[in-house]
């Protein structure tokens, strides 16, 4: 066991190093007999040459709209597709780099908050994004089966759910910042990408529901996991280190800013065609809504009617999360400035009110509140996209309908098929789903993604709790000495902040001439 005090045992800090060497060569062994180049990666060796294709011509065929096969998987779920020989790096990889940049950029500064963590929110951010991915090609790989071959055939579509599933394991994270070890992060990062992978082959290939920006099966996902883990985990996580600097409050906002500025394509990435553009038009007007009512509800629930800096660099963004669901659906732009008010408005009294009452009567200590950031707007996009789902009607959308919920193109041997199919001839059969059915789907899948997520959750936290796990002493929560090389200044700041640490400990409170200590960030 971990000692709770004294010098950080030194087999605890080696853990990772065995770990890290031994995965990437098992990683490098299963690329080697899995995973192969698509073919628009292949060599032009016999027949035509590959055609790239313009962005704007992604989807915008007739056929294209109205065809129910792995075309339309882009549009409905995070799938992407590959048409056949035809080159789509060119329309992908704008979108892909936007997403590229928030995982290691934008969620990498947002928790950049803690005083005395910013070594460790930055490059574990880094190095567990660097796992995921690639163990994420070979999870989705599996999952979504091998179509027919013994290869997962990657393309820049695979890299961009690569990275969406990156981004669950990083908002678990979130939830469990400063309080696990590098090696307790790897395992849970490993664990839950198989669970994820699992959860959304349920949701995109048995519910077959429509969440193109991924808010329940990222989102909501990724945050009631690292909850549960954090629940099991639960300590008293109580230190002066769990708090911001004016310099650190302002590095976290550059995450938050990136995010902010990339959030459309997140939830566009994989869109296409009329879909595509409405998802970045939803976005767009869903986060500057957020954004402003933010602000308003930060400095009406603060002391003194001040803004709170906890509230601007977390809620602005609830408006991107929100909208996800149904950010390609017919919403309109109005209806998307809705969403993101409310989103904005929830997630600041999420963090104002909810977040200590979990801490304190739940023991749920959620270091960087992923609860109001990603779990309670994930679930709202999960209810706003079911209501969507339930009025989407064929006037509306028209032939992008089937491309919308393939799902809902009609059965075969109907006359309803027929009639599509002497229109579009390679329009695949679907299942005959109502706009009600539809929407059902939607919540089950909501509902599903929850409970795998808890029940996932709970399962790892146990697993990080066995002895082989030395936990991190309490003296060094939220402490990048623990893993890190610092500057020497701060090795000294560190030993006197040990010292009068170990004073207060011994006293009912701090003495008179001290320093009131700093309150715990437990509104995060």
């Amino acid at each position: 066991m971990a000692m709770e005090d004294g010098q950080h045992p030194r087999r605890q800090r080696m853990m990772h190093i065995p770990c890290l060497l031994f995965l990437q060569a098992v990683l490098i062994v299963l690329f080697g007999f899995f995973v192969e180049y698509d073919s628009p990666a292949e060599p032009e060796i016999h027949g035509a040459p590959k055609v790239p294709v313009a962005q704007e011509d992604v989807g915008n065929s007739s056929s294209a709209a109205a065809s129910g096969k792995k075309t339309a998987e882009g549009a409905n779920g995070h799938h992407g597709s590959n048409n056949g020989d035809v080159n789509t790096l060119g329309h992908y990889y704008p979108m892909f780099q936007d997403v590229h940049v928030m995982i290691f950029v934008g969620f990498g500064f947002l928790m950049t908050f803690l005083k005395k963590y910013g070594y460790s929110a930055v490059a574990l951010n880094f190095l567990i994004a660097a796992i995921t991915l690639q163990w994420a090609t070979l999870c989705q790989g599996f999952f979504h089966g091998l179509e027919g071959s013994d290869s997962i055939h990657v393309s820049i579509t695979n890299l961009l759910n690569a990275d969406f599933a990156s981004a669950t394991v990083l908002i678990s994270f979130g939830a469990v910042l400063g309080v696990t070890t590098p090696f307790q992060l790897i395992v849970m990062s490993l664990v839950e990408i198989v669970i994820f992978a699992g959860n959304e082959h349920l949701g995109l290939e048995i519910y077959k529901v429509s969440d193109i920006g991924a808010s329940m099966l990222v989102h909501v996902f990724g945050a009631y996991f690292g909850l549960a883990v954090s629940f099991v985990l639960r300590r008293d996580h109580t230190s002066d280190k769990e708090g911001p600097t004016y310099t650190s409050d302002t590095f976290a906002m550059i995450g938050t800013i990136f995010l902010w500025l990339f959030w459309p394509s997140f939830n566009s990435g994989l869109a296409e065609g009329d879909a595509q553009h409405r998802a970045v038009i939803n976005t767009y007007y869903s986060l500057a809504a957020c954004c402003v009512t933010a602000f308003a509800l930060s400095s009406l629930v603060s002391k003194d009617n001040k803004f709170d800096m906890v509230h601007i660099q977390n809620s602005t963004l609830a408006g991107g999360v929100a909208i996800g669901t149904a950010a390609d659906m017919m919403i309109h732009p109005w209806g998307a400035m809705v969403v993101g008010s409310v989103a904005g408005a929830l997630s600041v009294l999420g963090y104002r009110f909810l977040t200590p009452v979990m801490n304190k009567k739940l023991s749920i200590h959620d270091t960087c509140g992923v609860h109001n950031l990603h779990g309670m707007p994930g679930v709202m996009a999960g209810i706003v996209g079911a209501i969507t789902a339930a009025m989407a009607t064929r006037d509306e959308y028209g032939f992008s309908l089937y491309r919308q919920f393939p799902a809902r193109v009609p059965e075969l041997n109907t006359t309803e098929f027929a009639q599509l199919k002497g229109q579009f001839s390679d329009m695949e059969p679907g299942l005959g789903r109502t706009a009600t059915t539809q929407a059902a789907y939607q919540i089950y899948a909501l509902l599903t993604t929850l409970a795998i997520a808890i029940v996932g959750g709970l399962f790892t936290g146990f697993l990080l709790k066995l002895p082989m796990f030395d936990q991190v002493p309490r003296h060094r929560l939220f402490d990048d000495e623990m893993s890190w090389e610092v500057p020497e200044e701060e090795e000294h700041d560190e030993i006197l902040l040990h010292q009068a640490e170990h004073g207060r400990s011994k006293r009912t409170g701090p003495s008179a001439g001290s320093e009131p200590a700093m309150i715990p960030l437990m509104n995060r």
